[in-house]
């Protein structure tokens, strides 16, 4: 990758790459309408819901995987081809979804395969995109970010109108074809971000080492920051998928107004990747992640100490889905903060696994011990475990640092 710094690149090629990402994170970000398909799939399959529905446990998994390597990819091929492969694999997964005569054949090609294909793209295209931006990482972050969330609710419109007007397969088809297009476009209007020359961060303190994977995961710090991200994606993961069940079975609420937490957590998420995405570049980034983990201890505290109603209800998933949608936004550059913006597609990547592990621990929790207090009760443990590591935690010093990590080398 060329050294060139930031300043001899003309602004054009920096904001058709930021087009880009935007474009291709709304593209990626149309899997989470997959709940829409889940009915029409069981009728297919003659499977019961539940079990069509792990595909989409399975496509979480993979994108987390997928993610934690993209930085291999993205070094060997380069941002633009990466996106374009992904794409190509988008668009096979779907063909074969099209295809699938039996569980099996789903799990493969809309879990694992789908799943593999957007998290080559969504991790990569996202962290390039911020390396082009190093003045303004909070908002890029919340500016791709946010068209992913805004891609699972454009898709939910173009997907239910494709569903109306074709069949089940042929949506399938159409939809991969659609995504495919978007990501290739966006793939071509991108360039991979030059290295970055240590600077001064938006506080004037010396900006982080670049330390590569190896270098980091051998410091404290890494570690907590993980700890604190699959926490964060546990609690907003878990109670956003069962928010609706929450409504109906701990507030009595009806099936209709307990529906409703969807539309509630939609806008709080989205609010969340916009507000402390922003804020992000204007406080120093871990105090935002302070202020997401107090939001989330908040809505998990109406949840468990409560007699709740409809507003507190609807109070308390808000709060939940704000933290998360906030924290996700704000990650890539607070890694970027602590361990350089250089090795960022492969620091984050394997933080990023605590997504795939959180989509699934919080279920799986609950199915062992049975119900939501236990699970909620643990989720708050680790969001005052968290909520201690962020206001302790400290940006490695430069020279301590490298001495330590010559030291354990």
């Amino acid at each position: 990758m060329s050294r060139t710094h930031l300043s001899s690149v003309p602004d054009s090629v920096r904001w058709l790459t930021l087009l880009g990402t935007i474009i291709t994170q709304f593209a990626l970000g149309s899997v989470y309408t997959w709940s829409l398909f889940n009915g029409q799939l069981s009728q297919k399959l003659d499977a019961p819901v539940s079990q069509v529905a792990f595909s989409f446990g399975l496509l979480s998994l993979g994108l987390a995987l997928s993610s934690s390597i993209a930085g291999k990819l993205q070094e060997r091929f380069g941002v633009r081809n990466v996106a374009i492969g992904a794409g190509l694999l988008l668009a096979l997964g779907f063909y074969l979804t099209a295809q699938a005569n039996s569980l099996l054949m789903l799990w493969l090609s809309a879990g694992v395969l789908v799943g593999l294909a957007d998290g080559a793209g969504y991790l990569m295209t996202l962290s390039n995109c911020v390396k082009w931006f190093p003045e303004r990482k909070g908002v890029i972050s919340a500016c791709a970010i946010g068209a992913y969330g805004l891609g699972s609710l454009g898709f939910k419109f173009i997907c239910s109108s494709l569903l109306a007007h074709f069949s089940l397969e042929n949506t399938f088809l159409i939809w991969g074809a659609l995504a495919m297009s978007m990501v290739i476009l966006g793939a071509l209007l991108m360039k991979d971000a030059p290295q970055q020359r240590a600077s001064q961060n938006k506080n004037g303190e010396a900006a982080a080492l670049d330390f590569s994977l190896a270098q980091s995961m051998r410091m404290p710090q890494y570690w907590m920051l993980a700890l604190m991200f699959l926490t964060a994606c546990m609690s907003g993961l878990y109670v956003i998928g069962v928010a609706k069940d929450i409504g109906e079975g701990m507030v009595h609420l009806s099936t209709q107004t307990a529906a409703s937490a969807v539309t509630i957590i939609a806008i709080a998420n989205l609010s969340g990747r916009l507000i402390l995405g922003v804020l992000s570049d204007k406080i120093a980034r871990i105090r935002v992640i302070t202020l997401a983990q107090v939001v989330s201890l908040a809505g998990m505290a109406i949840l468990l100490f409560t007699r709740m109603n409809e507003t507190t209800f609807f109070i308390s998933v808000a709060c939940i889905a704000f933290s998360f949608g906030g924290t996700i936004t704000v990650y890539p550059s607070l890694v970027s903060d602590f361990f350089g913006l250089n090795n960022l597609t492969k620091n984050y990547g394997v933080i990023y696994l605590g997504f795939g592990i959180g989509s699934v621990l919080g279920s799986l929790i609950a199915s062992l011990f049975g119900g939501f207090t236990v699970t909620f009760s643990l989720i708050m443990t680790l969001l005052v475990i968290s909520l201690v590591m962020s206001l302790v935690i400290r940006i490695p010093h430069r020279e301590r640092s490298m001495q330590q990590v010559l030291q354990r080398g």
